[in-house]
């Protein structure tokens, strides 16, 4: 296992601007210090309600950064959960202003989520073979970005969003690879194990070491609502928050995707059942790891997780490094040769999302019905904690017939 607490100490050292907060002993998050999140049409009364303590604004895509003077000394976080109760009162609204810290999330290991150990090489996998499809689905993957890759270096998707999506293997140029590196790349192929005709649309919205914020993934989530959506959204990252209760302002980005698209997102890896957002949203798909046929010992749990898959020593899709050390010249050991293999939630989440993006491409229907069909408790078994069992374990009904028959595709794992 991993020290918690260095890592942390770790990734206070690199983000400055970032805090611990513990309203609730034992329940810690991370935020942005003196910032706060609002929905884009609350923020002028948001702006007026802070104005005392205000230094700047920053307006998004469907959402404003405000930034307080750090001089104010002001609790981010009680200013937050007022903010919208003041509104209410003064202006005798029907609801709360939208308004949130902005948390830092997490996919490495850093503190609490992402994947449960560091990965390991692995012998190169043939290339999914895609069969006959009835209609073409597009899979957005939140993350880290995408390296170049035999699977998919010559796709059309690829070619289009090759130079601004590609990853940073060592941001800090100590000729290691970083921390993070490869994730979004790793995620892609467990997709495409499922779903191998699947378009694959990227964003970055963490970096090498693991570490973004609700900003960033508002800002993608936004831009995918623009563009008119995606058929999935992969999204194997999160954070727990200061109240435990989901940050309104995401919760209102994933809203904006509409009713026609499935958000999948990891539950994290902390081996508890405290909530972890964006998992937890009702309107996400929330998926825990398995170990053979049982939890896995990192995965996080509980009732708000909805389905459960393969995610430990999974096998997929990563990037080229050999850690080569001039002058010297000295290989690191753990040479990365385009494939390996790796542990966590991060990946149990898109073995679901290829599941119900390859039933959908080889049925001809929408995701929606395809995720019904997938989740349904009636033909698969389930856990309790862990939701619907995705993959082996799965209790023999309609839709694994349905895919085994229609689609070369297996579960990993």
């Amino acid at each position: 296992m991993f020290d918690q607490q260095a890592r942390l100490e770790r990734v206070l050292a690199r983000h400055r601007d970032a805090v611990v907060v513990e309203p609730a002993p034992g329940r810690p998050a991370l935020i942005r210090r003196d910032e706060i999140l609002v929905a884009g049409q609350d923020a002028g009364a948001a702006e007026g309600l802070v104005r005392r303590w205000y230094d700047s604004r920053h307006d998004e895509r469907g959402v404003t950064r405000l930034r307080l003077r750090a001089a104010a000394k002001v609790d981010v976080c009680e200013l937050a959960s007022g903010l919208g109760a003041s509104a209410q009162a003064a202006e005798g609204r029907r609801r709360r202003l939208s308004v949130s810290p902005n948390h830092l999330v997490h996919g490495q290991p850093m503190w609490w989520s992402g994947p449960a150990d560091l990965p390991r090489p692995a012998a190169p996998l043939p290339a999914p073979e895609a069969a006959a499809t009835r209609r073409d689905v597009t899979v957005a993957i939140l993350d880290t970005g995408l390296s170049p890759h035999p699977w998919y270096a010559d796709a059309e998707w690829y070619r289009e969003q090759r130079a601004e999506v590609e990853e940073v293997l060592d941001a800090d140029l100590d000729y290691e690879l970083d921390a993070q590196a490869g994730h979004g790349t790793f995620i892609a192929g467990v997709v495409l194990r499922h779903a191998p005709s699947a378009r694959l649309l990227a964003r970055s919205v963490i970096g090498g070491d693991g570490v973004g914020d609700e900003l960033d993934v508002i800002r993608a989530l936004e831009w995918l609502a623009e563009r008119g959506g995606a058929d999935v959204v992969n999204i194997s990252l999160g954070c727990h928050t200061y109240d435990d209760r989901p940050s309104p302002v995401l919760a209102r980005a994933i809203a904006a995707l509409g009713r026609r698209t499935v958000v999948v997102a990891c539950a994290g890896n902390t081996a508890t059942d405290r909530p972890f957002w964006p998992a937890a949203m009702k309107p996400v798909v929330g998926v825990a790891a398995l170990d053979g046929g049982v939890r896995a010992a990192f995965s996080n749990h509980g009732w708000w997780v909805d389905a459960c898959a393969q995610g430990v020593d999974v096998a997929s899709t990563f990037v080229r490094f050999d850690g080569t050390r001039p002058p010297a010249g000295g290989i690191d050991p753990d040479l990365f040769d385009g494939y390996a293999t790796w542990s966590g939630t991060s990946f149990a989440a898109p073995a679901v999302a290829g599941r119900i993006a390859g039933l959908a491409a080889a049925q001809g229907i929408d995701t929606v019905t395809a995720a019904d069909r997938v989740l349904d408790p009636a033909a698969h078994r389930v856990l309790p904690d862990l939701g619907v069992v995705v993959g082996s374990g799965e209790r023999p009904g309609r839709e694994a017939a349905t895919v085994h028959a229609e689609s070369p595709v297996d579960a990993i794992g």
